[in-house]
């Protein structure tokens, strides 16, 4: 009888084990992920926004739904103060010391000059940043989460030629950073621009400390750009914007999906009025997919009393779809490979063909030697209540016709 009541005992126990989603003789462990952010320089609150949504989503795949097969996920948070030398400091700190299982890192000189590490490590980074040329051979181990600046640089030009009137090409002007991430939009431009009769009449650059940009903006208006492209952070749309005004220059701005943060809006009353668009790659609240209700469910449950209802950040939004996209990747190691370390969350991540998030963001490619995710985008208005007008629907940039909502 004391046999059988101890073989009963022992089946629930395995039962239980079994429903928690544990290999029967396997105990739990954390997942360790580094993620290395601007939480103090230039443009924090926008870091400091991409922290919040990666923090948030973690804890609720561990306090909601039990973890990655019963392994918690440890999100460990840093600042590298938007300088590249802190941000390596910290990429081989979590590399080696404290053998993180895969990082996020923020800008794109991080990104690019972090990979020689990681590919060292065999510690797979999704970056915040989609500048394009992190995806440059090597590509292993560095993914980003969706369209890269190349593909934004499309959709808007794209736009451009679709709503311009007149019989003459339009004339486009270049306002951006004199960095990476600035010069980003350069080459995609021009190479799309040639091929699609569209006139980039002038390039202007900026150091980010600069105080305004009444030159660069009277340049612009003497080479008669008719539209603005930008690729800076929002704090300097902001400067731009008033420096139109300053020189009585009405034309339309547009940016890539980086140029929004809380304090945007906050200090754009008044200057973003009916001018400023962007390239989006997300879902926005009146869509209604699942994915957007997912990030409100999020927002509610974690957000401060301070920081009032929700308003949808395209920030805290890139923070929750990071953290998404971690999350699937750790869950498909552990369904693929029965155990979630650093390369075989790789190795999954490689496996995502087409994977569907609920249109938090365009559906996921990654494969061995392509790790750009997708190549959708559409065109939004940005309003000064932050919200956020579709101007077209999701389309392919350059693949296929774009489509103008009416």
């Amino acid at each position: 009888m004391r046999k059988l009541s101890m073989l009963m005992i022992f089946l629930v126990i395995v039962a239980v084990v079994l429903s928690l989603g544990f290999p029967v003789g396997a105990s739990a462990k954390d997942i360790k992920v580094g993620a290395i952010i601007n939480l103090t320089g230039p443009a924090s609150t926008w870091g400091q926004y991409h922290a919040k949504g990666q923090q948030d989503y973690t804890r609720y795949v561990n306090e909601v739904q039990g973890g990655i097969a019963g392994n918690k996920i440890k999100l460990t948070v840093v600042d590298h103060g938007y300088k590249v030398p802190e941000a390596l400091k910290y990429v081989k700190k979590f590399c080696t010391a404290d053998k993180m299982d895969m990082l996020a890192t923020w800008d794109a000189g991080s990104g690019i000059m972090a990979k020689p590490i990681i590919q060292k490590y065999k510690t797979p980074n999704l970056n915040y940043s989609t500048y394009q040329g992190i995806l440059k051979p090597p590509v292993d181990y560095a993914f980003l989460p969706f369209g890269a600046y190349d593909m934004d640089s499309a959709a808007v030009l794209e736009y451009i030629k679709a709503i311009h009137e007149g019989p003459e090409s339009p004339k486009v002007g270049l306002l951006t950073y004199n960095n990476a991430y600035g010069k980003s939009i350069h080459a995609a431009s021009k190479d799309y621009a040639a091929k699609h009769d569209i006139d980039i009449v002038a390039i202007e650059m900026f150091p980010p400390k600069s105080l305004d940009l009444n030159t660069e903006l009277l340049r612009l208006k003497d080479k008669g750009a008719e539209y603005i492209f930008m690729q800076c952070l929002p704090s300097a749309i902001l400067m731009a914007l008033q420096s139109a005004d300053r020189v009585n220059y009405k034309v339309p701005f547009f940016g890539t999906w980086t140029s929004t943060d809380p304090d945007f809006f906050k200090r754009g009353k008044g200057l973003i009025r009916d001018r400023m668009h962007m390239a989006f790659t997300g879902s926005l609240p009146g869509d209604g997919t699942p994915g957007i209700k997912l990030l409100q469910k999020v927002w509610k449950k974690y957000r401060e009393p301070e920081e009032g209802p929700y308003k949808f950040d395209t920030a805290y939004w890139e923070g929750v779809t990071i953290g998404a996209i971690m999350a699937r990747g750790f869950q498909k190691a552990h369904e693929q490979f029965g155990k979630i370390n650093s390369q075989t969350i790789n190795d999954a991540l490689e496996t995502f063909r087409n994977e569907d998030f609920g249109g938090l963001v365009p559906n996921i490619t990654y494969t061995k030697t392509d790790h750009s995710a997708s190549w959708m985008a559409r065109i939004v208005k940005i309003n000064e209540n932050q919200t956020f007008t579709p101007l077209t629907t999701f389309w392919a940039p350059g693949k296929e016709k774009v489509t103008i909502i009416k």
